[in-house]
């Protein structure tokens, strides 16, 4: 049988985790307004698993009614207690490009200890397409966490913002192809002399997904 709002509340409010865990879940088969609504309670569920899995939609079903869906993700964002809530949040945030955020984006960035929000905050900056976040990813870059400042290479590039082409080339000579795949994908989102010629040298390089990407990107 299909759920229905009413089977779903009685879900929610089961002091039972995995009836609540699976009513969040069977949210997603309702109509968007609908789904919304019953989400938020999820969202302030004593329980981090459930508050995760609320979170983790809210950019799914945030557009029914943004200044809510804000107040919630950033209220999450700031004083959750679960890193990987917070980090949920973060993705929700870039997701729904709440550039209202983007203050509170920043000052958790600069306080957390948590590698999984700082990562997180760094991708929802990209999303965000706002100029502010231009700084805080050429701090990223310099990340002691390698996942942190491979996110920041991407972000740049999704930033679109020229500055960050003297700051990604360097990138293009790295040891691990992996970063050097996911400066290809940034410097794709430029057109400059100097971005093409580094494109050209990596569809050269010795791993096939690298040079197969910068292939493409030159073809474009």
């Amino acid at each position: 049988m299909s759920p229905t709002p009413e089977s779903i509340k009685q879900l929610l409010a089961s002091s039972d985790l995995g009836d609540r865990l699976r009513a969040v879940n069977q949210i997603r088969e309702l109509p968007a307004a609908t789904a919304f609504e019953l989400l938020l309670p999820a969202c302030a569920d004593g329980s981090p698993r459930v508050r995760y899995a609320a979170i983790s939609q809210m950019d799914s079903w945030g557009n029914q009614d943004r200044q809510r869906a804000s107040e919630i993700l950033r209220r999450t964002l700031m004083t959750d207690p679960e890193p990987d809530v917070q980090a949920a949040a973060a993705d929700a945030l870039g997701g729904l490009q709440m550039t209202e955020a983007f203050d509170d984006l920043q000052s958790i960035y600069n306080t957390t200890g948590e590698w999984l929000v700082q990562f997180s905050i760094v991708s929802a900056l990209g999303e965000l397409g706002d100029p502010r976040g231009f700084e805080l990813l050429q701090l990223a870059l310099d990340s002691d966490i390698q996942l942190v400042a491979t996110a920041a290479i991407g972000a740049l590039g999704e930033l679109g913002d020229e500055r960050a082409i003297s700051l990604l080339l360097p990138y293009a000579e790295s040891d691990d192809w992996q970063v050097r795949h996911r400066v290809t994908q940034a410097l794709s989102q430029f057109n400059t002399p100097e971005v093409r010629a580094t494109l050209e040298q990596l569809s050269q390089d010795p791993s096939a997904a690298v040079a197969e990407l910068a292939k493409l990107q030159i073809a474009d």
